[in-house]
């Protein structure tokens, strides 16, 4: 059995290894993929050629680098997806719980930034909701959800922007900025809850662990500026603290369906 190693630069969270797995699971010489997200490193253990296999990751645009190739024993240790999929099933739901919450708060209170994190939410959530669906299914089936998921989470994104736009051009009321603190601060809680279980399961698969933790600590960062913004506009009265957020998280919600449909080619 062989093994190569590639350096994939822009691998920083799940969803990008998501993403991976999703673009290598139609290959069946691949026998294991072993990530290291804060290397930013991937080993996949396989047979015969890995030419292939670096054409269909390198298609994803994560600019990656094969550093080495080795023979090695066939007795590797094959990671045990059930407890990871429980892990990104609890991931999704607390991802889509909270989109919930933060698309009727921001539309209530006003806040382009709640909006957009609720955004980034689901965007998060469809990630990880590909990976659990397509499980099993046809590559052409995998492919045709991944695009649909990442034309939505674009539209969501130009939309969102388009707002944004037109809020700074025009005129609009101050968004509520108690609502935007209480709702953000809940939703930090709720991402440093997820950091916190995930931390209590490192013992079973260590590498994924610290993955979950990079990939939640975005979302941490985000529901920190949402407040941030609120503690401004408090102090300001002003909508443009609650809009710059906004484009931010924007901007971060279509960068991620531009990576969805790399998958879907």
């Amino acid at each position: 059995m062989e093994k190569s190693t590639f350096i994939i630069s822009k691998m920083d969270c799940s969803s990008e290894e998501q993403m991976i797995k999703i673009k290598l699971q139609s290959f069946e010489n691949i026998k294991s993929l072993q990530f290291d997200i804060p290397n930013r490193k991937l080993e996949v253990f396989h047979s015969g050629s890995n030419d292939t296999i670096f054409k269909a990751i390198d298609s994803l645009k994560l600019d990656t680098k094969l550093i080495g190739k080795e023979t090695v024993s066939d007795e590797i240790s094959i990671t045990d997806d059930k407890g990871e999929r429980k892990l990104f099933l609890w991931v999704f739901v607390i991802n889509f719980l909270f989109f919930a919450v933060e698309i009727i708060a921001g539309l209530l209170s006003n806040s382009m930034s709640l909006v957009a994190d609720s955004f980034d939410m689901l965007a998060d959530a469809l990630v990880f909701g590909i990976s659990l669906f397509v499980v099993g299914k046809a590559l052409v089936k995998k492919k045709q959800v991944a695009k649909i998921s990442g034309y939505l989470q674009l539209t969501l994104a130009i939309a969102g922007i388009a707002e944004v736009i037109r809020r700074f051009v025009g005129y609009e009321a101050t968004p509520d900025y108690k609502t935007m603190i209480i709702v953000a601060s809940f939703t930090f809680i709720a991402n440093a809850l997820s950091l916190y279980l995930i931390q209590k399961a490192k013992t079973k698969d260590e590498v994924h662990i610290k993955a979950g933790k990079i990939f939640l600590a975005n979302d941490v960062l985000i529901s920190v500026g949402v407040i941030i913004a609120g503690i401004f506009v408090l102090l300001f009265s002003s909508k443009l603290p609650d809009l710059i957020v906004g484009s931010i998280v924007f901007i971060i919600v279509a960068r991620g369906a531009f990576r969805i449909l790399q998958l879907a080619k």
